[in-house]
């Protein structure tokens, strides 16, 4: 009586080491965001704030291009994206994807800033 032979079987296919660390990176950054975006929502609402009501005084104000007053921004403000509504005399300023505010020029009571909402 022959024995039969066994079927050699394939060892199971093992996931590449980067597609191990690419999962493990993609979740701590998720962790990340998680645990700090109410801090960094907050400080991008600030900064945006206060580069929409600078830009706006000296835009409307000074009377200086929009181009020459982001000049007048500190140099950690690189990430704002500035916008210009001239026939309602405002500014707005974003922090992408994190917060947008605007700054509209009264007369007589200068640059105010919007409502802030929650």
């Amino acid at each position: 009586m022959a024995t039969a032979k066994p079927i050699p079987t394939a060892a199971p296919a093992r996931r590449p080491v980067w597609r191990r660390v690419a999962v493990a990176m993609l979740g701590l950054l998720v962790l990340a965001l998680t645990l700090g975006w109410g801090p960094l929502h907050q400080r991008a609402r600030r900064v945006a704030a206060t580069a929409a009501r600078e830009v706006c005084a000296c835009r409307h104000i000074s009377g200086r291009a929009l181009g020459d007053c982001r000049k007048d921004l500190g140099p950690g403000q690189a990430t704002l994206w500035l916008s210009e509504d001239a026939s309602g005399r405002a500014v707005t300023a974003r922090v992408l994807p994190f917060a947008s505010e605007t700054a509209t020029y009264l007369d007589g009571a200068g640059c105010q800033l919007g409502p802030w909402r929650e």
